[in-house]
């Protein structure tokens, strides 16, 4: 049995990355609906208190999951998420 190490373009699976900037917005639009997340990230982004932590998540795909994981990652997280649900994933969240 032989292994390779994934590249940067094939470790992940997306259906339609022309979403991305449409998922962008979305995701913005999400942060207002979000600001005790985003008050942690002003208040400890500079901090990285999850720095060195790696974190892996298995949740619905959708822009509320983006801004939580976008948060993980501003705290100093490395972060590998999968969608737990094929049919719950919003394929624009997923391609920003």
């Amino acid at each position: 049995m032989t292994s390779s190490a994934a590249t940067a373009t094939d470790d992940y699976k997306v259906a339609d990355l022309g979403l991305a900037e449409f998922g962008r917005k979305e995701i913005s639009l999400a942060e207002v609906e979000m600001p005790g997340l985003m008050q942690i990230r002003e208040e400890l982004g500079s901090q990285q208190p999850l720095k060195g932590a790696r974190i892996t998540g298995s949740l619905h795909m959708t822009v509320q999951t983006a801004v939580l994981i976008e948060t993980l990652v501003a705290l100093g997280a490395e972060v590998r998420w999968a969608s737990c649900n094929i049919f719950s994933t919003q394929d624009h969240a997923a391609a920003a």
